[in-house]
């Protein structure tokens, strides 16, 4: 029988906490976190994970059945709520999704748990640009589950920042196929600092490629995408609006569908 495990571990791989169970596997560790350390969750590919006692759970997809995570330190934390990971003692849990929930249609794009650069753990987002290479202004925000849009540069108002360049792409990839019925944008309003586009293409790792339109507002605005088989979708020429702010953003993306 498989079991979910949950390990943490310092930067030269010593092994300093660990919990498993056939089901979910909840670990508590007594450390104040070094930079370095990370936490390995490993036993199945579908999992719903809460990586700290202040981050919301979300479900994670792991290819090879084990991801590991390296915890946010120092800029990278200006990304999360004050004081997550610099308490003495963290509570991380990961159980196993049912097959009820993995073929549910759902926001498929949503991952708390993402990280910047290379992961081995997904959904997982990638840009081109993000705002003076600060955690704030990064990719993986717009898939944290957060949608505060009112202001800008710090928690929970994280954004991806696009420094003002008109060729901007954002990639979300799912790291297998899903169905994608229509996604949501929620787009910054921090107005008048904050400018918007008026349009933007997505296109789909099938070959899709879909024109929209959009508002200047801070609510949602959908898209349809069909329920096309896909692996991954890339937001690309965003058109800005004709306001003299020089700084459209983009909050939050949601992607509702399903596996396979």
């Amino acid at each position: 029988m498989n079991m979910i495990r949950i390990e943490v571990k310092s930067a030269d791989g010593t092994l300093l906490a660990s919990a498993e169970h056939e089901n979910e596997a909840l670990l508590c560790v007594d450390r104040e976190y070094e930079p370095g350390d990370v936490i390995v969750i490993s036993g199945a590919q579908h999992i719903v994970a809460r990586m700290d006692q202040a981050m919301p759970e979300g479900e994670v997809y792991l290819p090879e059945g084990r991801m590991t995570w390296t915890v946010p330190a120092g800029e990278h934390r200006l990304a999360y709520a004050p004081g997550t990971f610099e308490a003495k003692r963290h509570v991380i849990s990961a159980r196993l999704m049912t097959d009820a929930e993995i073929a549910a249609c759902r926001n498929i794009a949503c991952n708390p748990a993402d990280l910047r650069g290379d992961t081995d753990f997904y959904p997982h987002c990638t840009a081109n640009v993000e705002t003076r290479n600060e955690a704030c202004f990064c990719a993986r925000n717009v898939i944290d589950g957060y949608r505060l849009n009112t202001f800008h540069g710090e928690w929970p108002f994280q954004s991806w920042g696009i420094g003002a360049r008109e060729d901007a792409w954002c990639l979300l990839d799912f790291g297998r196929t899903v169905r994608a019925k229509r996604m949501a944008l929620t787009l910054r309003a921090d107005f008048p600092h904050d400018a918007y586009w008026v349009s933007g293409h997505a296109v789909l790792s099938d070959g899709t490629d879909i024109a929209f339109p959009l508002q200047k507002t801070g609510d949602r605005q959908y898209v349809d995408l069909g329920g096309r088989a896909i692996r991954w979708m890339r937001l690309e020429r965003l058109k800005k609006s004709d306001d003299p702010s020089a700084f459209p953003a983009l909050t939050e993306w949601e992607v509702y569908g399903m596996d396979g």
